[in-house]
């Protein structure tokens, strides 16, 4: 019988003492995706981990819709950069429908929050940019002890295990660059 489980709440929130330090220091106190407290998701695929936590429903909704649903499950490796519902209602309803609207965009700006491999809280901390699936890179910066995409999103919580990858929440919607 699966275990009921609280997903760990990981947030970077360290001071800055050198890229060096900061790296080792996060390392240290996130632990590994296969701690005691995330093995019972590492069992789960992405989708299935973020539909436990009931806080991605408009993601996992807007994922079926563009028809990503079976690449999220996947073998993998992945590592999504996931928007909470909280994220989603910040964006206009407008733009909201149409992506709806128009597969091609939806399945840019989901994939714009997925980069191949599985990248834990201390490579994304070492990174200054990740390739998207959508194509472009993501910029990471680390400020005041916060990891930050693209200037403006936060990462709020880390290293969300998954049997094909990593789950990192994230407190706003990346939009990709226009083409």
């Amino acid at each position: 019988m699966p275990r009921k489980f609280a997903l760990p709440k990981k947030p970077f929130g360290l001071a800055l003492a050198g890229a060096a330090t900061v790296a080792g220091s996060l390392a240290l106190s996130f632990g590994s995706s296969t701690d005691a407290a995330a093995a019972p998701a590492a069992q789960q695929n992405i989708v299935r981990t973020a539909a436990a936590t009931g806080q991605f429903t408009t993601l996992l909704s807007l994922a079926k819709q563009a028809g990503l649903v079976g690449a999220l499950s996947g073998t993998g490796p992945l590592t999504i950069f996931a928007p909470t519902d909280a994220a989603f209602k910040t964006v206009p309803k407008a733009t909201l429908r149409k992506l709806a609207n128009d597969r091609m965009a939806l399945r840019r700006v989901l994939l714009y929050h997925v980069v191949k491999g599985n990248v834990t809280a201390a490579r994304v901390v070492r990174l200054r940019s990740a390739k998207t699936l959508a194509g472009p890179a993501i910029s990471i910066r680390v400020r005041r002890g916060s990891v930050f995409l693209n200037t403006s999103t936060k990462v709020v919580t880390t290293d969300i295990g998954a049997s094909n990858g990593t789950i990192h929440v994230i407190n706003k919607v990346l939009l990709p660059p226009s083409s």
